[in-house]
């Protein structure tokens, strides 16, 4: 069981919902291929959970994000009935923004409609890339077209905002290819841009591939391909208000489009995650449902625990974890926190990675590519 903690007020949920049509090759998230455990007694499981953290918080939230996995895998109905199971057991009266990840050719009309009238904000699409011989390379079940197609459903179902997910650092992508994605995602004309470095995680395919040597990292050809990301998207009028994302700005004005839920997450915000392998951070206790759909589906509805994972964090620990996700931010940092991270924040100065601005510790443009060293110092000093 997670350890026991004071009632409190919860404003963010995070839904994992674990299934995909196809396990990614760099995909190191908990999913399911296939379709044995997507059925109602998973989506019971869900709302069974919700009732039990509603006996221990107070769930009044603010922001839902659905993850995964693909969300959107889950057939109409399905999502009708977790959608509206959730409307009849939360307040959803200071509800902002209710998101739904989603990948292309996974969304047609009638489940876009459905998103909006159940009360989904934004959608986020997992694009990725525009080229299909990436997307292959990805081991993506779409391509360009289907991916669209997809996003013109989204915005003719008026789903009020819509992020794309792009990837750099594709193995076998041309400068030439990412340019193009770029290009074109800027001409859509999304609420928002999410754009990330793919990383080799262990225990995925492509981590064995680098292992094996039929991949390599070009350290100096990512940070080319992230300072053209910033560029480009800045010159297309995309605010970057955290590394590896972007929020339409028309004319300065980005702050409503930003990840709500994200922000929360980042600014060190108490959050429940649900469903199998979901983490939960309420104070100084985190935990982790266990990572088996099935035995997660058991436990749930037998009114049993099911979580695999338990900690409690110091003060220290969780102040360093907030900074470094904080430093990551435009926003930066106050100069008044920094605190016992001031003597390699000072180092990080001299090299040019951070800068001080009207009380204010924010990366440098050569600091936001080497970003992972500098946040690393806030969890590593003690």
């Amino acid at each position: 069981m997670p350890p026991e903690t004071p009632r409190v007020t919860i404003r963010h949920l995070y839904f994992h919902i674990p299934f995909c049509p196809k396990l990614c090759p760099y995909c190191s998230f908990y999913v399911e291929v296939g379709a044995k455990n997507k059925n109602r007694e998973f989506l019971d499981a869900l709302l069974r959970e919700v009732e039990r953290a509603g006996e221990r918080f107070t769930l009044r939230p603010e922001t839902i994000y659905f993850g995964g996995g693909t969300p959107t895998s889950l057939l109409t109905d399905q999502l009708e009935y977790l959608l509206g199971g959730l409307g009849s057991r939360l307040d959803l009266s200071a509800l902002r923004e209710w998101t739904v990840e989603a990948n292309p050719a996974t969304v047609r009309e009638e489940k876009a409609r459905l998103l909006r009238d159940m009360g989904v904000t934004r959608v986020s699409l997992g694009v990725q890339s525009w080229d299909d011989a990436l997307l292959k390379t990805l081991g993506r079940i779409h391509n360009a077209a289907a991916a669209e197609r997809t996003y013109e459903i989204l915005r003719a179902a008026e789903i009020p905002a819509v992020n794309l997910d792009l990837m750099f650092a594709v193995p076998g992508q041309r400068p030439s290819q990412w340019r193009a994605t770029l290009e074109k995602t800027i001409a859509l004309k999304p609420d928002h841009i999410s754009s990330y470095c793919l990383t080799y995680e262990e225990d995925t395919a492509y981590f064995q591939k680098l292992a094996g040597g039929d991949y390599r990292q070009d350290v100096e050809r990512d940070a080319q391909l992230f300072e053209e990301t910033m560029d480009t998207l800045s010159a297309g009028g995309f605010a970057q208000y955290e590394i590896s994302n972007y929020a339409r700005s028309d004319g300065g004005s980005h702050s409503a489009r930003e990840s709500q839920h994200n922000r929360a997450y980042w600014l060190g915000a108490d959050y429940l995650g649900f469903g199998p392998g979901a983490f939960s951070t309420v104070g100084f206790s985190r935990w982790e449902n266990v990572r088996d759909t099935a035995g997660y589906t058991r436990a749930m509805l037998a009114g049993e625990a099911a979580t695999g994972f338990t900690e409690t964090l110091s003060a220290d620990v969780r102040a360093g974890e907030i900074a470094a996700f904080r430093i990551r931010m435009a926003e930066g940092i106050p100069a008044e926190e920094i605190g016992r991270w001031s003597g390699a924040m000072a180092e990080f100065e001299k090299l040019g990675l951070v800068t001080r601005s009207e009380g204010i510790v924010c990366l440098t443009r050569r600091g936001k590519l080497l970003a992972d060293s500098v946040a690393e110092a806030f969890v590593s000093t003690p």
